[in-house]
């Protein structure tokens, strides 16, 4: 168990109770001081849970964690209503350094490792805010990730896709988080790989109790190692139920999953109002 995992062990999990570890509280988030792109969206991770956050593309997913990890501002965007608590505090207009060290990482879409740097550098610099813990959380990552330990004196820019996410998973480990958010980490990788990393994903939540916001379009996998999950378009969120219940969903299963057979130009949020109206008529 990392050190940071270790303090922060959630007893009331153990207890089958977690207690929320991020409350997202009806925020709106505006680009420009004009473009509306989340619209009140309000959502609950629990400590020691994996939960998903799924949509399609411009739902508005990847804003949601540029919110929560302070990076709306180099994007002039900003939160102009409603909070985010970490860990019992107000973080809402804390910077992106700050909630770093406070125990938030965030391994960004696309991957983003240093290219030129070795895969040890990659990860040295992932735990900056933590320098005198940095020895002992190497040894854990390389513990966890034994083909990093292999490949530590590589150049990051010449592994494959499959070990760059690995290698930024490794990082973002580095800084002793108490929440990882993950944006997209099948992105770009073969069916084997998403399996391999979202395996590695479960087994970090089982073994350290590392609580863990994952972004995804791919919702069977995110599904299939989520405690909880929430549906998301258009800046706001349709649908949340345990993993398990919206695997099950018909209308999940037919816009998300591909069972069905159903229209795949129509959203979810459609089907949501076509169901609304009949009942009404």
């Amino acid at each position: 168990m990392t050190p940071a995992t270790a303090e922060h062990a959630p007893a009331s999990a153990a207890r089958g109770t977690p207690d929320p570890l991020l409350s997202v509280n009806n925020i709106e988030v505006i680009y420009d001081e004009v473009i509306l792109v989340l619209r009140g969206l309000s959502l609950t991770v629990p400590e020691g849970s994996i939960v998903a956050l799924l949509g399609s593309n411009g739902a508005g997913k990847s804003t949601t964690l540029k919110a929560l990890s302070g990076l709306l501002p180099s994007e002039q965007g900003e939160v102009t209503s409603g909070s985010v608590v970490f860990g019992g505090q107000d973080i809402t207009r804390m910077d992106a350094p700050e909630r770093v060290r406070n125990g938030m990482s965030l391994c960004m879409e696309g991957r983003h490792v240093f290219p030129h740097l070795t895969v040890a550098d990659n990860l040295l610099a992932g735990g900056y805010t933590k320098a005198g813990e940095a020895k002992q959380t190497l040894d854990f990552v390389y513990d966890f990730f034994p083909k990093l330990a292999d490949m530590r004196t590589r150049t990051a820019g010449f592994l494959s896709g499959g070990e760059q996410q690995m290698l930024a998973i490794g990082r973002a480990l580095m800084a002793g988080p108490r929440l990882l958010m993950l944006d997209e980490p099948s992105l770009g990788l073969a069916p084997l790989l998403v399996e391999e990393i979202f395996a590695t994903i479960a087994r970090l939540n089982a073994e350290t109790g590392l609580t863990v916001l994952v972004i995804e379009q791919n919702a069977r996998t995110a599904l299939s190692v989520a405690h909880h999950g929430y549906i998301m378009e258009q800046g706001r969120i349709m649908l949340e139920d345990s993993a398990a219940a919206l695997a099950e969903n018909p209308d999940v299963k037919e816009f998300y999953l591909g069972i069905g057979g159903g229209d795949s130009t129509k959203s979810y949020r459609d089907v949501k109002h076509y169901k609304r109206r009949k009942r009404w008529l």
